[in-house]
């Protein structure tokens, strides 16, 4: 099908349209039939290897993504291509012989766990469609469908986000008229049970260990406030909206000016799913952004992917970020996973006529003027420039920790940026402070405590090793940032890295410059692929060892992609040692003029008796 034109004068940024938008929707929904099985109950797609729930359950994956894409393409009426009835009798032929080895065979939620995950696609397709495609279904197909979906009703068998997916059948089976006091009741539980998980100023963690990621958006907020609007429960929106407004005000401070979510957290594959929470606020009211700077901000991340190849040349969502790249997935991705990227068509709700589709586009944050922000009780500071679009995140309170002794790159780093991705195994880890075994082997960071935010600065503290505690700190100003970690408890001489910003050839310039407790020389080390592209990439490293029972190392770091100053080619940004002063008084305060002027001081310290002055 065509591409429809761009449109500069309403899109200034992207020049895409709602056309763009169906348009997308329409390819994406066309590559995927050639996978169908022959009752279009399973959409089996290829993929370098499936998911650890098993083919069956990748296939049945596969149909109620796309299917909820078809919904979101579809809900408004126009269906040029016919999904509805390809999906409708995808339902009958999946329900049909459900938990058997039939082609069309969906499994059972007893047997698959997963499959509670994708009765939530489902019951949304369904919910959204409900007057087109539920309403003229057979009774018996109909019936088989509740009988499939009821179990979700159930507890939930993750303590986490999935909670959220009993609430979405079962607001389903609510306007079906269906089950609807077992219904409500899943509702208030699911309710009652995120309730422990929020935090205040919009953010929640996913479960009990302090994971604040892109879950926050397209999942814990997402499904309360789009039950709540679909409902027409206006108590239950007016509870949950606002705290979906203040999840926004911080998390449109993610996205770059080229239009990239942060890659931060998991499920990284589900990429444009990032767009789904700026549509919701569009779509309820309850959003600090412009309708224009809404559709830049959707419209942008739908591009940045698709122009650097998240599709394949058959026109299909590959497991990766641009294109495939396994090391950002996880056991439970399989082939049909990326489609949950689906959420992020969520606009398609909002009818032609609706001002985020009909006044122009308008600046992102990152465009505007430079930003440093906490994120409220997260531990996470974002940093972004105007001068180059970019936005960093210091991590100094979110963890998602497996394995202490095994750090997730996905949430242990110190830092994230929208243009770089983070080193995995075995190349070393960037923006990391290690302490370094006889063999050079680098600690993990491990679990993070939180120990506070200001306007300008994180601090955190973690344990490394058994009886060795570091309180680590980050100053930032502009594109500067001044990192600071105090180690207490170490063996006296213990060697130290402190790495930097990963810097791919065509990428920004990562800059790291030895201000206290590391030898002046500066390590390149060698670093291989990330998400953001191949190998080869360098790795800036900085060595020190301790000294005392609490010895001090203070850094000062750059990632920029601003215009440098000179008009010949090569020309280099300035040194970061230009933009700061940076002075160390006794052992533990640090004294930074930025170079506007303006001052910032802290003094690490450890709050209980894990710090030897307070022994």
């Amino acid at each position: 099908m065509p591409t429809p034109p761009e449109n500069r004068e309403l899109s200034p940024y992207t020049g895409w349209t709602r056309d763009h938008w169906e348009t997308t929707a329409d390819r994406l929904l066309l590559a995927v039939r050639p996978h169908a099985s022959p009752g279009g109950g399973l959409v089996d797609l290829p993929g370098p290897r499936p998911s650890r729930s098993g083919p069956r359950s990748d296939g049945l994956e596969g149909y109620a993504r796309t299917f909820l894409l078809a919904a979101l393409r579809t809900a408004l009426g126009d269906d040029p291509y016919g999904h509805r009835d390809r999906y409708a009798e995808g339902l009958a032929a999946g329900t049909a012989h459900p938990g058997t080895e039939g082609p069309d065979s969906w499994p059972l939620m007893a047997d698959t766990p997963q499959a509670v995950v994708e009765s939530a696609s489902v019951a949304l397709a369904l919910r959204l469609t409900r007057h087109r495609l539920w309403d003229h279904l057979d009774d018996r197909v109909r019936q088989r469908a509740v009988d499939w979906l009821l179990p979700a009703l159930g507890p939930s068998p993750v303590d986490n986000n999935w909670w959220l997916f009993g609430l979405t059948v079962a607001g389903f089976l609510q306007d079906a008229g269906i089950e609807t006091d077992r219904a409500a009741a899943t509702v208030d539980r699911a309710l009652e049970r995120i309730e422990d998980w929020y935090l205040g100023d919009g953010w929640y963690s996913d479960g009990d260990n302090r994971a604040f990621d892109h879950y926050n958006a397209w999942a814990l907020h997402l499904y309360p406030v789009l039950h709540a609007h679909l409902s027409g429960d206006r108590a239950l929106l007016d509870r949950y909206g606002p705290r979906l407004r203040a999840q926004l005000d911080a998390h449109v401070h993610l996205f770059d000016t080229n239009g990239a979510p942060l890659p931060y957290g998991r499920s990284l594959t589900y990429r444009f799913a990032a767009a789904a929470a700026p549509w919701l606020g569009a779509l309820t009211g309850h959003t600090p952004l412009t309708p224009g700077a809404t559709r830049r901000l959707a419209s942008g991340s739908l591009r940045y992917f698709l122009d650097r190849g998240a599709t394949d040349a058959r026109g299909r969502l590959t497991l990766g970020w641009h294109g495939p790249y396994e090391p950002v997935l996880q056991s439970y991705s399989g082939p049909g996973s990326p489609y949950w990227a689906a959420k992020g068509f969520l606009g398609l709700l909002l009818p032609a006529d609706h001002p985020a589709w009909t006044d122009p586009e308008e600046p992102l944050p990152a465009e505007r003027a430079d930003t440093v922000r906490a994120f409220g009780p997260t531990g996470l500071l974002v940093q972004t420039t105007a001068a180059d679009g970019l936005v960093r995140l210091h991590n100094h309170g979110s963890n998602h920790v497996g394995d202490p002794a095994a750090d997730d790159p996905g949430y242990s780093r110190h830092a994230y940026s929208t243009r770089t991705g983070p080193t995995t195994a075995p190349d070393p880890a960037d923006n990391h402070f290690a302490l370094l075994a006889p063999d050079g082997t680098a600690t993990a960071r491990g679990p993070v405590t939180p120990l506070g935010t200001g306007p300008d600065r994180a601090v955190s503290r973690h344990t490394p090793l058994p009886g060795v505690h570091v309180i680590s700190a980050v100053l930032v100003h502009g594109r500067a940032e001044v990192r600071a970690h105090l180690v207490l408890g170490a063996p006296e001489g213990t060697p130290v890295r402190q790495t930097g910003w990963t810097a791919h050839p065509e990428g920004p310039v990562s800059q790291l410059h030895p201000v206290h407790g590391y030898a002046p020389e500066l390590a390149e080390l060698p670093t291989g692929a990330t998400l953001q592209g191949p190998g080869p990439t360098c790795t800036p490293a900085l060595h020190g060892t301790t000294t005392g029972p609490a010895a001090l190392f203070v850094a000062l770091a750059s990632l920029t992609a601003e215009p440098a100053p000179g008009d010949g080619p090569g020309t280099a940004p300035a040194p970061v040692s230009d933009l700061a002063n940076v002075q160390v008084s006794g052992a533990r305060t640090v004294q930074v003029t930025w170079q506007n002027g303006t001052t910032s001081r802290i003094t690490l310290a450890a709050p209980d008796a894990s710090d030897p002055e307070d022994q």
